[in-house]
């Protein structure tokens, strides 16, 4: 995709643009390098809730028993926290955003053998600090 096509056609913004947010654009700190915040739109998240599989627990029971990490167990985390993180970025991109910022996980169990993990945190339109603006220009 070449840079043309994201510049403007017209002499005047017709519309607000619409973005999308790169998961290079959602950090945990407040601010991101190089960027200003211009427009602050909110809070954003991502929600899975995920029970654990009979097979996978049985694989990982043994394996408590031997020590050291629990593979099974640690594998259903990150593929939880990733479908959150990817929901978060989904829903900061229909508000329009191009960043996040304070990004943050956090879980709780719902009921027993089933846990909630939420990915949150501020969708927010940046532009670049070199002052090209957030249109190109």
């Amino acid at each position: 995709m070449s840079d043309e096509s994201l510049q403007p056609r017209v002499p005047y913004e017709v519309s607000a643009p619409r973005y999308s947010v790169s998961p290079q654009m959602v950090t945990t700190a407040f601010e991101l390098p190089g960027y200003r915040v211009h427009q602050n739109l909110g809070v954003v998240r991502g929600i899975v809730v995920r029970s654990r599989n009979l097979f996978v627990n049985i694989g990982a029971t043994f394996q408590t028993l031997v020590g050291g990490n629990i593979t099974a167990w640690s594998n259903l985390c990150e593929q939880t926290r990733r479908e959150a993180f990817e929901v978060m970025i989904l829903h900061a991109t229909e508000l329009g955003a191009n960043a996040i910022v304070g990004a943050r996980y956090d879980a709780t169990e719902v009921a027993k053998g089933a846990t909630e993990v939420l990915a949150y945190g501020t969708a927010v339109i940046v532009e670049p600090l070199d002052g090209t603006g957030i249109y190109g220009a």
